[in-house]
């Protein structure tokens, strides 16, 4: 009896002292507040190379009880839909927020669009080139469908400075920042566009992003694509 008491006590002792080590190195910091206020509608120009803004298509919007859970995740949500001299529409949408703790997540297209009807079909990861920097941007790329609408799709999310389009990866990366006492931001880029093509739709959003990134500055671009590689490294 008295040996149990013994490591009945010993055992509360190790699990009080774990619980205590967890608290003292729990996150605290956010970089989010140490760097220049991030925001999305002055940072996305409306017009660039051959894009400008279409008013006529907007992305999938959230039902309320999905904005409601965004809102917590988010701090801003920027949607739009671009549109070129060949009538080609791609849709844009980046979601930014300032604490990609464990409790705070970013809301993936595998998960939205299921809520709002879409049915994801095929789902593959892979890497999108940057021609003006030589580097390449990890990805995600799905189709979602919802009656006679086929919408391909291509997004990757940052952790801090990093891309983790993988959750493995992902928490990886957020892991990296905790053991420093710090919580990261991060977001979520999406492009998509309305084509049965998918393979026409994903060269169509490479160009696009391409666009995009290359009418940024450099301190623009690591807004949205965080720290890359060259291609050849």
């Amino acid at each position: 009896m008295k040996s149990f008491s013994v490591k009945s006590l010993i055992i509360s002792l190790v699990l009080l002292l774990g619980a205590g080590l967890a608290l003292a190195m729990k996150p605290n910091h956010k970089i989010a507040n140490d760097a220049s206020k991030i925001n999305l509608e002055t940072l996305v120009p409306k017009q660039f190379g051959e894009w400008r803004i279409d008013e006529k298509i907007v992305p999938v919007v959230a039902d309320p009880q999905q904005q409601e859970a965004l809102d917590k995740i988010y701090n801003q949500i920027l949607a739009r839909t671009y549109v070129n001299a060949k009538g080609q529409r791609i849709m844009l949408s980046i979601a930014y927020g300032g604490d990609q703790g464990d409790s705070m997540q970013v809301h993936k297209p595998e998960v939205c669009y299921p809520a709002q009807g879409f049915q994801v079909l095929n789902t593959s990861q892979g890497t999108l080139p940057l021609e003006q920097s030589q580097e390449t941007i990890p990805v995600k790329r799905l189709v979602a469908s919802q009656g006679a609408r086929t919408e391909p799709i291509t997004y990757w999310t940052t952790v801090g400075d990093q891309v983790a389009v993988d959750g493995l990866k992902w928490k990886l990366a957020q892991l990296k920042y905790g053991l420093t006492g710090s919580i990261p931001d991060g977001l979520l880029f999406r492009v998509s566009s309305i084509d049965a093509d998918e393979k026409r739709a994903f060269v169509l959003q490479e160009r696009f992003v391409n666009d995009l990134i290359g009418a940024l500055d450099s301190a623009g671009q690591v807004r949205l694509v965080g720290m890359l590689n060259k291609r050849n490294e």
